[in-house]
Order: C-alpha cells, then structure tokens, then sequence
C-alpha cells in the first residue's frame, strides 16, 4: 500500500502542477490587469500633490544635470522616465489633453487614478471587465449631459470674463502672483488675432519671445513684431523704416567641397581680395538703390551670412542689420510686416519691402538683446509677447503658464461656454450621476455609482493640497451641492466653501468636457488589456 502511494505520489503531483498550470492561466489577465492599474495609479498619485492654486511644484533634474522646476502635469510627466506600458498610456492621455484643451493636464490624470481605484473594487467584487468599461462608458455620455446644463454662455468681445478664465489657469502656476498681469496680455493678444466668425484661434500668429534679463514686471504684449536678435553694428534705431528680408548671403561665394585655390603671389591675393570688395559692394549697392533700410539676413549654413566687409559698408550707409533669422521664423515676419522674401538682389521691388515706423533695439544684456518692430503699416493679425524674467528656470515656467492661459483661451474661441472651477464640476457630476446610479440599478447602476464617488478626488486633493481637512470640505460641499448650489466649489483663498460664480473663478466647458472623455477612454482602454506580449526582434 505505501510502495503503490509512494509510485503514485509522483503522477498526483504532476498532475496536481499541470492542473495548477491551466488555473494559474485563467488568473494570468486578473494579475496583468492589476498590474497595470497599480502602475498608472502610481503615475496619477505622482502629479497629485500638483493640482490646485495651492499644489506643489516639482524638481526634475535630467541626466544632463538640467533642472526643471514647475507644477504643469503634462511637462512633468513629459520629463519623467516612465517604463511600464500601462503607465506610459497617462502619459499620452496627459498629452492628448495639453494638445485638445491646453489645461487640465494633472487633473484628467488625477481623475483617471481614481476611477482605476473603482474599477480595481468592481473587478474583486466579480464585475466582468467587459461591464465595467461599458458602464464607464454610459456614465460618462451621462456626464456630458450634465455637464451641457452647467454651461454658461460666453461674449468673445468681453475682455474681463477672458481675463477671469486666464487667470483661473495661471493661478494654479509658479507665477501666480503676476496672473492679472498675464491673463491682461493673453487676453488682448486672443482678441486681436482670433478670428470670432470662424471661431478660430492659431496659436502660431502669437510668438512668444523669452530674455533673461529683467523681471516679470517688464513682460509686455508687442503690438507688431519682436525678434530674439540684436542689431550687428553701429545703427540700433531706424525711424521710418523700410524692412526687407533676405534670403540670399552678403559675403563672397566660396567654392565646393572638393576644389581648392592655390595662390602663389601677393598679386593673385590682392586680386582675390579686390574681386570680394566689388562683388560685396554691388550686392550693397542693390540694397542701397532698393530703399532699405532694415535689412534681415536668413540664416545661411554653407557661409557666414553678412560677412565683415559688408558689415563695414552698410554701416557707413546706416543700414540696420539683423542676421540668423531662422527659416521657420520667416512665415510670421512676412505675416507680422506684409513683406516678401527677396531671394537675390535683382529682385528686390517695391513691394518686397515693408514699411514701419520705429525699429528699436530694447537693452536687456549684453549680446542677448531684442528687436522691436512697432507702428506697422500694414494691418497684420499677428502679436508678440516679450517674456522677461531673472533666471532660466522662472522663464521657462512661465513660457508654459502664458502657452497654457493662451489655450484656455483658445477653448473659448472654439466653444463659447464657462464652467464654474474650484471642484464645483466634479462635485455635481458627482451628485447626480450618483441620483442616476440609483434611477437605473442593477450591476450598471453600482459601476455608474463607483463611477461617481471617483469624481469627488478633485475636491478632496484640492482641499488636501490646501492644507484644508478635506472630509469637512467635501462634505459641507456635499451638502451645499444637495440643496441645488451648482456653482458651489471650493475657495482656497478663504479656507472653505462659496460659489464660484460670485468669487468669479470659471474654466472653459471645453476643458471639462475633454477631461472626462479622455479620462474615459483611457480607464477603458487599459482594463480591457488582459495580456502582455514581448517581441523579441
């Protein structure tokens, strides 16, 4: 009997292994789904001490030892290393929503995390994956109903809801003691460029110049155009000017790659040297009989652009000279001054040039100084900013903070409607797809009312980053929102609840409406993931 058990024992066990085998493979999907959630929860509770006007900022040091301080989700999760294939899809969804809405971008991470914590209970509890997501997907068509009803309809031409909106953006930022300042420049840069009746705002016809030098105080909105470089030579200002833009080098033509000039004698150089003279000196007398006075040189990379000898001549003709104007900058000079780009010097007409009144050199440093084009002729629909500022990191910061204040505005060009902020959206999302969950009932209503207690991480983190007890001002907002205070959310400036509308603290609809269909999708996608599959190749 134990000699039959003992031969048998090995045949149970590896049965016992090969049966094992089969059970491990149905809970195979169960452990990559949760793998994947964990990791993009762990992404979404990295940026979440960042949300709010109250958030932190964060410090990452590339392996460049370059060192980026800012609160703007889509730049922090841009700069971080993310490896697992789950967290990196929060990555694009942080992405997806800078390029759609411009603002948002920690938000709809956070609000992602959070619905992959309900979806994470659903799923022990035995919810199908499949059921989740389509649950998901109703509650958030729902949402988009509620969220139309919020709407409050927008004026393009009223210059101080647009400020209010830009400022609802930038106060969440590293600049937010100059968000009156900037939300002014954004919204008069918006409103002279975007094309209401088309509802219609490129970004591109505002160009955005950064200068270290100076503070924040000196940021100012340039009616005409602004060049990051400095005049060459001795004229600095022109009165009266009249620009031409060169594509063509004023220095002499040198030979191939694979020629070389032998000279042997003084004479053969001095005569090499003579033919350079006459031959920069008709290409300055082109530009002489032209009637240019302000001359913008193209960037060349096969020789210098304006050479030495040029340089010396058009001084003495007092010619204002700009070099390495990059090739992509051309297009919005031609816009932002009506000229045309003159590819050699037998083509320079009158119509080429540009007429201005005042070209100045603005003194910010040494070698690091900026052209003003003001009083333009020609009716362009094109602005500058010149952002100043004393250091890089605090530039750079607020390059983003102008970039996103200018999308925000963007939405509001392309979807005239505000929602009130402060977590006030989310919070009645919250209550009534709750008072849906409870209408329609079965498994689809209690996903729908998962679906809305994951809202409610908007007002607990913006009440937690403020240093705020979040169960008292989430409940108090609870309450208010039940009593059918809509626009209630919450006021961090006043450590607790108000309405929003009279605190005049509002974002676009637009921003709001991508926040939830992306947040969506993205939950969707990675929960009906059930396997990963490398390739080797």
């Amino acid at each position: 009997m134990t000699a039959a058990a003992a031969k048998s024992a090995p045949k149970a066990s590896s049965g016992g292994s090969k049966g094992r085998g089969v059970f491990q493979d149905k809970e195979k999907p169960q452990h990559i789904r949760l793998s994947n959630i964990e990791a993009a929860k762990a992404v979404a509770d990295a940026v979440r001490t960042s949300l709010g006007p109250k958030g932190m900022d964060k410090m990452i040091k590339d392996d460049k030892e370059n060192v980026t301080i800012t609160n703007d989700g889509a730049t922090i999760l841009q700069r971080m290393k993310v490896l697992h294939p789950a967290a990196r899809m929060l990555v694009e969804l942080s992405k997806a929503q800078d390029i759609e809405a411009g603002d948002g971008t920690t938000t709809v991470v956070v609000i992602c995390g959070a619905l992959l914590e309900a979806a994470k209970e659903l799923l022990a509890h035995g919810s199908h994956p499949t059921r989740i997501s389509d649950a998901f997907q109703r509650a958030a068509s729902e949402a988009m109903k509620v969220l139309d009803t919020m709407a409050i309809p927008f004026d393009l031409k009223d210059r101080d809801a647009m400020i209010k909106a830009a400022q609802t953006s930038l106060s969440s930022k590293v600049i937010n003691t100059h968000s009156v300042q900037m939300a002014t420049i954004c919204a008069d840069a918006v409103q002279k460029v975007a094309d209401a009746e088309k509802n219609h705002l490129d970004l591109k016809d505002i160009q955005i110049v950064s200068k270290v030098g100076g503070t924040l105080d000196d940021t100012e909105l340039v009616d005409g155009l602004c060049l990051d470089q400095g005049a060459l030579g001795n004229t600095k200002r022109m009165e009266k000017a009249k620009v031409a833009l060169i594509q063509f080098c004023l220095s002499p033509p040198k030979t191939d790659m694979e020629n070389q000039v032998v000279i042997n004698d003084y004479s053969q150089m001095d005569r090499v040297l003579k033919e350079e003279r006459a031959y920069t000196l008709n290409l300055v007398k082109a530009i002489k009989k032209s009637g240019a006075n302000v001359l913008l040189v193209q960037k060349s990379i096969l020789r210098d652009a304006v050479s030495d000898l040029a340089l010396h001549y058009l001084n003495k003709l007092k010619i204002l000279v700009v070099k390495d104007i990059e090739r992509d900058q051309v297009p919005f000079i031609c816009k932002s001054l009506g000229c045309r780009p003159v590819a050699s010097p037998d083509h320079f007409t009158p119509e080429a040039l540009a007429t201005v009144d005042n070209v100045d050199e603005l003194p910010i440093g040494i070698g690091n100084n900026c052209l003003k084009f003001t009083g333009i002729n020609y009716q362009s629909k094109t602005v500058s900013v010149l952002i100043r500022s004393s250091n890089e990191n605090l530039l750079a910061e607020a390059e983003r903070s102008i970039h996103d204040a200018l999308c925000v505005l963007r939405c509001l060009v392309k979807n005239r409607n505000l929602v009130p902020g402060g977590g006030a959206v989310e919070a009645e999302l919250s209550l009534r797809l709750g008072q849906r969950a409870k209408e329609i009932g079965g498994v689809d209503g209690y996903c729908l009312q998962r679906y809305a207690e994951a809202l409610e991480v908007i007002p607990y983190t913006l009440a937690e980053n403020a240093a705020l007890n979040p169960i008292e001002v989430v409940t108090e907002l609870r309450k208010r929102h039940n009593a059918g205070e809509k626009n209630a959310g919450i006021n961090v400036r006043k450590a607790g609840v108000s309405d929003m509308a009279t605190e005049e603290v509002y974002q676009p609809l637009l921003v709001s409406t991508s926040m939830m269909t992306l947040s969506t999708e993205c939950v969707r996608s990675i929960l009906k993931i059930d396997d990963i599959v490398n390739v080797i190749g």
